[in-house]
């Protein structure tokens, strides 16, 4: 058994990485680790191939308890408390308030949708996801992925995910598969539901406990989820050894708390920030607020425009993720060719790891900018775009679906979900998207 995404010697590369992308000084630690023979290169799946020896780890932990003490950069520019975030919002908004169950169920169906198109390459870089379509003669993608044609050396050099190729190419796909960017919103419902919209970050941190398995969390929610086992309560489960604080977990959580607060940006982002402080901060509960933000305009926006001005709206103006993503859309949106959006995306932000929420936030804003409201050009430009595929599918997929309503979304992108979603949170295994978006469309009543 491999335990990944926690173990020290594991973390200390990602934390590394982490503190000099937030501007802090970690040149010492480095030279330590180094020295000490520790590997200073990030392992890509979460795990070095063996463990590290005592002396090592104990060393590992040290320097993480270290890089958590290190003052923080740039504080002023990038709050992720309420209060601060808050100080910078409009004081209205100008978007309808009542949202249809048509434009809800079509932001669940897109949601699904996108992740669907994503999983089989999740984790295949943007070089091989080409190599795959133009040698199955889906290039430029317009269609689910299929493994029928595709030659055993490309097949070789760039294999499928593992746990998502039985069910999420086109010759076998029979319903929305379980995935954590649909296990999330599901959890965020029952949260809804249970709490209403007074629940707190702690209400969060406990649903997790009880409904999420921990076999099915990753990255920052991983941590989170030992932190919280440990006995830290959030905020600070999101703190301690966590290198992945600003990477894209948070983001594919909030959806939900979007299409509860129709028209009311401001209203999904507070929601979002007790969430997304159970595990993030900076630049991941930017990304957390930003997705809120994104779903309570698409349901009831005329374009997506108007959907992405108020996602920008509730973000810490001079942020980094917040530049990332005006710089984003104003590519998109002047673009006729989505390679060259997407080279510029990658020299700008191509040295992040593929899992990071700014370079994912930015593609996705590119995406929903160059597709023009239409789901399947934005899903297919994220998705060809590379890095965390079925996250950003999803992501896209929910604002697109929601703009257009699920009344008016291609079947083809839609019938293969046979309105019925697996899941390992208890209740909801084999739940019809359109319970789902009855049962969003009864919160969103009861806060109007």
């Amino acid at each position: 058994m491999r335990i990944t995404w926690v173990q020290p010697e594991d973390l200390l590369p990602h934390e590394l990485a982490a503190s000099r992308d937030e501007g802090r000084d970690v040149t010492a630690l480095a030279r330590r680790w180094s020295a000490a023979g520790g590997d200073l290169t990030p392992p890509v799946t979460g795990a070095s191939p063996t463990p590290a020896a005592p002396q090592l780890r104990a060393l590992a932990v040290e320097l993480l308890d270290a890089a958590d003490a290190l003052p923080a950069v740039g504080g002023g520019d990038e709050p992720d408390d309420l209060a601060g975030l808050r100080s910078g919002w409009p004081a209205e908004w100008s978007l309808p308030t009542g949202a249809s169950y048509d434009r809800l169920h079509g932001g669940w169906l897109g949601r699904a949708a996108g992740c669907l198109l994503g999983k089989p390459v999740e984790k295949i870089p943007r070089q091989g996801i080409r190599e795959i379509l133009v040698a199955t003669g889906r290039w430029p993608l317009r269609d689910w992925f299929t493994a029928q044609g595709l030659p055993a050396e490309v097949a070789a050099r760039w294999p499928w995910n593992r746990r998502s190729a039985p069910t999420s190419l086109a010759e076998n796909i029979d319903g929305m598969p379980e995935d954590d960017d649909l296990n999330y919103p599901l959890l965020a419902l029952r949260v809804l539901e249970t709490h209403g919209r007074d629940f707190t970050s702690a209400d969060v941190a406990q649903a997790w406990l009880d409904w999420l398995p921990g076999g099915r969390v990753f990255t920052a929610e991983r941590v989170a989820y030992r932190n919280l086992l440990l006995g830290l309560a959030p905020p600070e489960s999101a703190r301690r050894h966590n290198p992945f604080r600003e990477w894209i977990g948070a983001q594919i959580r909030t959806d939900v708390y979007g299409w509860v607060n129709p028209g009311r940006p401001d209203r999904a982002a507070e929601l979002a920030v007790r969430d997304a402080e159970v595990s993030h901060v900076r630049g991941g509960v930017h990304g957390a607020i930003w997705a809120a933000a994104l779903a309570a305009a698409a349901p009831v926006a005329t374009d997506v425009e108007q959907v992405l001005d108020a996602a920008e709206a509730v973000l810490p103006p001079r942020s980094r993720f917040a530049a990332a993503v005006r710089e984003a859309r104003a590519l998109g949106a002047d673009a006729d060719d989505w390679e060259k959006v997407v080279d510029e995306l990658y020299a700008r932000h191509g040295h992040l790891h593929w899992v990071h929420v700014r370079n994912n936030a930015a593609l996705v804003a590119a995406a929903l900018a160059y597709g023009r409201g239409d789901l399947e050009t934005s899903i297919c430009a994220v998705v060809s775009g590379g890095w965390d595929t079925d996250s950003n599918g999803a992501t896209v997929g929910a604002v697109t679906g929601a703009l257009t309503g699920a009344s008016e979304l291609p079947a083809r992108w839609v019938a293969p979900l046979r309105n019925r979603l697996a899941s390992s949170i208890a209740g909801f295994d084999g739940i019809g998207f359109d319970e789902l978006a009855e049962r969003t469309r009864a919160l969103a009543g009861a806060g109007s």
